[in-house]
């Protein structure tokens, strides 16, 4: 007996939703380590006297972002329909990866110069990074539903672009106090400045994140 032509639409469709929702489970798996890398590396700066247990817990959460990063590319790859812009999605993933690598680096390079403190102006600049790594979370999960009309997706697109403000500020702070330190080895200010950069730099991979939504956004209106 044949299958009705009802039936086989429906079947159809229901692997269509299961291929989109495996992408969106990887991008949003992606998000999440993120999220616990910068959550483990705000651990590391309110323990510095064990630099090298956090890298190394750091080193592995940076694995598994790899992991996924390969994991979901490949999948990008290998189907015909994607539920997004096959290009948006590899710029999405690429970039949250960018996210959990460069945190890692920023902590690698903590144990690898062994560098005391933390400076004050440490914890308060990586609780800023843990704020827009959890905003940027909630914002890749709101892809997987009606994002085009959701106004509170939009409120955290604001949320991440006035977070990376503040740690753009915090940043300046952060160098200017480096820089303005009377008798500082300058050898301690370039590896501090290396450190710190990272950390700039993974905020602004998070507002990269949300400029990429927005525009995600703009194309599917």
């Amino acid at each position: 007996m044949k299958t009705p032509p009802t039936a086989v639409r429906a079947d159809s469709v229901n692997l269509r939703q299961r291929k989109d929702s495996a992408i969106y489970d990887l991008m949003e798996a992606q998000a999440k380590v993120a999220v616990r890398a910068a959550e483990a590396f705000l651990v590391m700066a309110q323990e510095f006297d064990k630099l090298k247990l956090h890298a190394e817990i750091l080193d592995k959460i940076e694995e598994e972002g790899d992991n996924l990063t390969h994991e979901l590319q490949a999948k990008i790859a290998t189907l015909f329909i994607t539920p997004l812009d096959k290009e948006d999605l590899r710029e999405l993933s690429q970039a949250l990866d960018d996210v959990t690598d460069l945190i890692e680096a920023a902590a690698a390079r903590a144990e690898l110069y062994s560098l005391k403190g933390p400076r004050v102006d440490l914890i308060p600049l990586v609780e800023q990074l843990v704020q827009l790594t959890r905003l940027t979370e909630m914002a890749v999960a709101e892809l997987r539903n009606g994002f085009q009309k959701s106004k509170s997706l939009r409120n955290t697109l604001k949320e991440i672009h006035t977070a990376e403000n503040l740690n753009d500020r915090a940043f300046r702070n952060a160098l200017r106090s480096l820089f303005g330190e009377h008798g500082i080895d300058p050898l301690e200010v370039m590896k501090w400045k290396e450190m710190f950069d990272r950390i700039e730099q993974a905020s602004d991979k998070c507002e990269h994140i949300a400029a990429i939504i927005g525009t995600i956004i703009d194309k599917y209106a």
